[in-house]
């Protein structure tokens, strides 16, 4: 706890400092050089106190779990005695690195808001009042196909990927973010969002490219932080028309809609891929652990897994249709990543993925980093399976993601609507608590929790039961 709170302390007297010296720099006709130096400069501010503020959390959170856990088993008063001594502590007491990100944006929105307006102040009025007419340009291009030789060595690209087209002739594009490193070396590809509702790979992907240098780099990273355009914007799992295109690899070139669009998805880009990292999250009304899907008889898959420094790695063989089973029918090796729960950004877990990402990077002699150790050893699930209710009415699950049951325990309950106890559902063996269902709300039928089992042998087909 001293270690902790030392450097919760630390750290918040070098952010103060940091934004007490981008504050005094700051001046609206600073030369553009410089005000890119300082913007970057702020930016890592930002993210150090988002860090240092989940890192508090965290810290918090996990002392309550032990002194509860402590104080369970044994029966002895630890959590009374010794929490209001952790809650004495100013990490776990002050809101200090809260109060100073909530400054840090606030000097960032008026800095910025000074330099617009600046701007516009400088515009010709009479030009600006005769034109009443916007021209929309980007300056990303759109192409029909991933074609490595049109991006340029020692620079990060981007570009936009046309998958099919909307009911106007307009493109349905994906869009795509290229490192090509200045040697030559693998081609690794990451995933984002297939399911259009899966958040937490967009911002591992845009930080994993602010932390890549491609001039050191050997080989090409490829990223698709959206790869399901319409869902994303229809904030849904699905595709247009509601279907799972996880479900419909590798597609058909003369197919429905979703089966043309997977199978674009497949030839113009996941074909140039040596090696594919697709990230996940829960479904929506269920949480996860940070867990890997990977088939752990494929020696490199297996790698990757154990390299992405995940909680848990269920071994999975590669299930027809999935994007993963398309990948390795085509000799890419290939894992799912799991990253916590949908419809919201869940840091730590973004933070700890982007930690196995550099990891497998790394390994693969892409960047000069070392690999770094994982927090805990991961458990090794040889095979796991789901549990769906019987009956419908109020859910209640009792274990917490990431934690052991023992077969016997009760993991949920299931209430009428009036309050009578309608079900109970218990372990029907030992298992680890993989991902849950936290909608109250449940139908006959609906998931209640994956339980993942170690058992000694990896079966050559396992299937958890996702698809």
């Amino acid at each position: 706890l001293e270690k902790v709170n030392n450097h919760y302390e630390r750290q918040l007297f070098q952010c103060q400092k940091q934004l007490d010296t981008l504050s005094s720099k700051w001046c609206t006709d600073m030369p553009a050089d410089e005000m890119a130096s300082w913007k970057t400069d702020f930016h890592k501010l930002g993210q150090q106190l988002e860090n240092l503020t989940d890192f508090t959390k965290v810290n918090i959170t996990s002392c309550r779990k032990i002194l509860e856990k402590a104080s369970k088993y044994t029966k002895l008063p630890f959590m009374s005695k010794l929490w209001p001594k952790v809650d004495a502590l100013p990490f776990a007491k002050s809101e200090a690195d809260e109060a100073l990100l909530n400054q840090t944006r606030a000097v960032w929105r008026r800095c910025t808001a000074e330099s617009l307006s600046l701007s516009a102040a400088n515009i010709d009025t009479a030009t600006a009042a005769s034109s009443k007419v916007r021209t929309i340009a980007s300056d990303v291009p759109t192409v029909t196909e991933l074609d490595l030789n049109m991006f340029p060595s020692g620079k990060v690209s981007r570009v936009w990927i046309a998958l099919a087209e909307d009911g106007l002739g307009m493109p349905i594009s994906v869009p795509v973010i290229v490192a090509r490193g200045s040697v030559a070396g693998p081609v690794v590809g990451i995933t984002s969002a297939l399911h259009g509702n899966e958040l937490n790979g967009i911002p591992l992907i845009h930080r994993l490219f602010r932390e890549i240098s491609p001039d050191t780099l050997h080989g090409t990273v490829i990223a698709v932080p959206v790869l399901n355009t319409p869902g994303f914007l229809m904030s849904q799992r699905g595709y247009t028309d509601g279907t799972d295109l996880n479900r419909k690899m590798p597609g058909k070139i003369n197919g429905s809609s979703p089966q043309v669009y997977t199978y674009n998805i497949i030839h113009r880009i996941v074909c140039r891929f040596e090696y594919l990292i697709d990230l996940h999250t829960a479904s929506s009304g269920r949480v996860n652990s940070l867990y890997v899907r990977a088939d752990m008889l494929n020696a490199k898959a297996a790698r990757m897994a154990r390299l992405q420094n995940p909680q848990i790695i269920v071994h999975n063989s590669n299930p027809g249709g999935s994007l993963r089973g398309a990948a390795v029918e085509r000799g890419i090796p290939a894992i799912t990543v799991e990253i916590g729960d949908p419809s919201r950004f869940h840091k730590r877990f973004i933070k700890n993925a982007l930690l196995g990402v550099t990891n497998i990077l790394s390994h693969l002699c892409m960047i000069p980093s070392e690999e770094a150790d994982p927090e805990y050893e991961p458990v090794l699930c040889t095979r796991s399976f789901w549990i769906f209710a019987k009956s419908g009415g109020i859910l209640s699950v009792i274990p917490d993601i990431a934690t052991w049951v023992r077969a016997g325990d009760l993991i949920a309950t299931v209430h009428s609507i009036f309050g009578d106890l309608v079900e109970e559902y218990f372990a029907p063996q030992d298992g680890v608590i993989v991902g849950k269902h936290v909608d109250p709300v449940c139908q006959t039928g609906n998931r209640i929790l994956h339980l993942g089992v170690v058992e000694d042998t990896l079966a050559p087909v396992a299937d958890d039961g996702h698809l």
